[in-house]
Parts: structure tokens; C-alpha cells; sequence
């Protein structure tokens, strides 16, 4: 089985496959979805759901028993950050089955709810997931909820598919198809952060300031109301992103702290370029030595937002209060 569901005369370029499948209701979503996994079940392939709880909850209920060989996450917590949904979703599936069988997911990153901090990111990933899985025998289905969701969210799901499927219909190649203008697009820089006042920290460091520094930025998110796991996870995500900095970045760089919302905002900010879109979302391979720090970030942040440039590179990291 190498294409997606209701296949019409599209045939795949390569042995990737990543359609968008866009739905208005529940009964077209499940028209869509329940298909892709039993045909797939039927051909003894590997089979994995990564979608929101309620859409979780639509397909195990329409499968039954057959949902018993189905990797079922919902993506609302296993996706909530979309820096580590290739990492630590589908490539942890694909990765973890055996070789010369095509592996089929369907994995929903992006719905109705996700905040304007979150949606540039989820976009990137989306556009990235091609290059992620250049070559490999899998097939990722994306719904995208017409009603739901706004017009630029549509569009973009355009841009990054090489084929869509409108509700009820036949496989198609996508016109709009440009995955690497959508990533670099959301490139953008961040909205400031606040000036220094009360509830702000902010620092320079260098070599000799990267423990003492860790430090600060942990004892201001205790004040910002961090506890327990998530103060733990913001010591780690200072330490390896002022760590990259210093190795990657120029040598030294620019750290602030602050609370908005119900997250503390942890930010980065050096003189160094990152040049690979994929920094942080490929899997550590178990002989590799170093370059997991912005992955370990991915997988442990709520959300993390990137811009890089020539004048430099800025890493902002969201962990929830």
C-alpha cells in the first residue's frame, strides 16, 4: 500500500507519501481516517494515530477490536509542542518498526485552539516533515477541519502537502505545493521580549558565567512559580541552549526570563546562524556524541519558537507554570 485513501490517478513521486485530508465534519473524518487504518491493518502494515483527543476517541470507537493493533497518542500532549512531533512521534514509531515495511500514521498537529504563538511552529513542522522522511516507506495522512479552521491554516496545509484530498473526494496533486517558502516564511522574528522591569530577568553570558547563569534564570522561574518537573526542565533548557551558544553561537549571548500567560518564557539569543531547518527535530542516534541540545529542548519545552538570520539566532522556549 503506497498511496492514501481514496486514491485516485496520483502516483507517489517518491516512496514518501504525505497527503492532507481535509474534512468538515465528524462523518467525513471518519470517511477519511477509518479506511487509511484498516486498509493498512489489512496489508500487515504498522499503523499509528496521533490526532486530538475527541478525533482520537471518533477513530477508536469506529474501529472496535481492530484498534487493538493501532499505536493510538493524542496529539494534544504528545504534540503540544510541534518541534517534537518528528522526533519524538513519528519518527519514534516509523524508527521503531521493522525495515521493508511501509509504515502508515496519521498524525493531526494542527486544530482549532492552537494559539498564535503556536501556529508559525506548527506550520514549520508541517513543511518539514518532507525533508524529515525523504525517501522513506511511509505514508502520513494530516486532517485539516475545514470548518474549524481559518483560511491561512488551509492554504498552508496546501503548501505543504504534495497531495490533498477534499472531503469526498479523489487524491489530487496540490498546485500550490512550496513546503520550503511555508518554513521559511514563519522565519520570523518574535515580538519582543519585555524590557527589563519587575518580573524580568535578563543577563549576558559567556564560557565562565554558563553555571552561574543556569542558576539565576532557575531561581527567577521559582519566583515566576515554576516547581518541581518544570523548574527541572527549565535549568535543562538554559543550560543547553546558553551551552549552544557559546559553542555555536559566537561565544556568548543573551538570556531573558519572564512569565505570560500560564508559561515562563525562557529566551536565547546569539550571534550564530542556524543553517540546518532540521536542528533539534532529528532522533539522537545512540553512538552520536553531542548535538542533542536543541533536541532534548524539543522534548521537553511546551513550545519553542526559532528565528535565524544573518545577524544571528533567537530560541524561545514556553514551559508551563
Amino acid at each position: 500500500m503506497t498511496t492514501a485513501p481514496t486514491a485516485g490517478s496520483v502516483d507517489p513521486v517518491e516512496p514518501f507519501v504525505h497527503p492532507a485530508l481535509f474534512y468538515g465534519d465528524a462523518e467525513e473524518y471518519l470517511a477519511g481516517t477509518v479506511p487509511f487504518v484498516r486498509d493498512a491493518l489489512a496489508a500487515g502494515a504498522p499503523v499509528a494515530v496521533a490526532v486530538p483527543g475527541d478525533n482520537l476517541r471518533l477513530i477508536q470507537d469506529a474501529l472496535g477490536a481492530e484498534g487493538d493493533a493501532v499505536r493510538f497518542l493524542d496529539m494534544r500532549e504528545a504534540g503540544r509542542n510541534p518541534g517534537r512531533i518528528i522526533p519524538g512521534v513519528l519518527r519514534a514509531f516509523a524508527d521503531a518498526q521493522p525495515s521493508g515495511r511501509r509504515v502508515h500514521i496519521i498524525g493531526e498537529p494542527i486544530w482549532a485552539g492552537r494559539s498564535p504563538a503556536e501556529y508559525p511552529a506548527c506550520a514549520q513542522h508541517e513543511a518539514l516533515i518532507n525533508a524529515a522522511f525523504q525517501g522513506r516507506e511511509v505514508t502520513i495522512l494530516c486532517p485539516y477541519d475545514t470548518a474549524r479552521l481559518d483560511e491561512r491554516a488551509l492554504a498552508d496545509a496546501h503548501a505543504t502537502h504534495p497531495v490533498v484530498i477534499p472531503a469526498g473526494g479523489a487524491q489530487r496533486r496540490s498546485e500550490t505545493y512550496d513546503p520550503e517558502g511555508v518554513a521559511a516564511r514563519y522565519n520570523e522574528p518574535l515580538p519582543p521580549a519585555p524590557g527589563d522591569g519587575t518580573g524580568v530577568f535578563t543577563t549576558a553570558f559567556d564560557e565562565d558565567s554558563l553555571s552561574a547563569v543556569r542558576h539565576l534564570a532557575t531561581e527567577h522561574g521559582a519566583r515566576l512559580g515554576l516547581a518541581g518537573l518544570g523548574l527541572e526542565n527549565l535549568a535543562l533548557i538554559t543550560a543547553e541552549l546558553t551551552t549552544n551558544s557559546v559553542l555555536h553561537g559566537g561565544g556568548t549571548g543573551g538570556l531573558t526570563v519572564w512569565a505570560e500567560g500560564g508559561y515562563v518564557l525562557c529566551e536565547v539569543r546569539d550571534k550564530g546562524r542556524l543553517a540546518d531547518p532540521l536542528a533539534g527535530r532529528r532522533p539522537a542516534s545512540r553512538d552520536q556524541r553531542g548535538g542533542r541540545g536543541l533536541l532534548l529542548v524539543n522534548l521537553v519545552a511546551d513550545l519553542v519558537r526559532v528565528h535565524t538570520g544573518p545577524a544571528g539566532t533567537t530560541v524561545r522556549c514556553y514551559v508551563g507554570r
